[in-house]
């Protein structure tokens, strides 16, 4: 699986979330993309790169998401 693909992906997503004026909904709805349409093992692999502090290009709006919303990712 490539990361940074993964990365790129999430940070797509997340471009297109931001624009929402409410910050706090953008990350529930960021988290409920990713879990409705990446498959396990793609979530697997971009918290597995957050935790090896290895995903500097994750956008903070991606980041935030993926932190206030792991339970739901895992």
């Amino acid at each position: 699986m490539d990361i940074h693909n993964l990365v790129k992906m999430a940070n797509q997503i997340g471009a297109f979330f931001e624009s929402m004026p409410d910050r706090e909904q953008a990350k529930v709805d960021i988290a409920t993309h990713l879990k409705k349409f990446w498959e396990p093992r793609m979530r697997k692999a971009i918290l597995q790169t957050i935790d090896g502090g290895q995903a500097g290009d994750l956008s903070p709006v991606v980041r935030e998401a993926i932190d206030a919303h792991r339970g739901m990712l895992a």
